[in-house]
């Protein structure tokens, strides 16, 4: 897809960016509830892909937004939904959850 207006993260990129305290950064984990509180990246933002039709507006246009899944679909698609409705500065988080190595939190 050569207008693609999203790109893929790897999890150690997404856990360099977390420990440099940049505050442009935000996480978007677009599982459902349950899923989220087995555990989730400390300090996302929960947005499940099937609300993210209406509530996308949550999602500040100035910042860069990293969409997180269980492995890499659900989020690849909400990129590509919020691509459709004018966002920009996306980054999928490649192999979601199951390839992150950094520290969970569980609630």
């Amino acid at each position: 897809m050569s207008n693609q207006t999203w790109t893929e993260i790897m999890p150690e990129n997404v856990e360099e960016l977390l420990r440099s305290g940049r505050e442009d950064v935000q996480l978007i984990d677009v599982r459902e509830l349950d899923e989220y509180k087995e555990g989730h990246i400390p300090g996302v933002k929960l947005i499940p892909l099937s609300q993210l039709e209406v509530r996308h507006d949550e999602i500040e246009r100035g910042k860069d937004a990293i969409l997180i899944c269980r492995s890499g679909g659900r989020s690849r698609q909400a990129c590509e939904f919020l691509a459709s409705h004018g966002h920009r500065k996306l980054q999928n988080m490649s192999g979601g959850m199951l390839s992150w190595k950094g520290e969970v939190v569980r609630n």
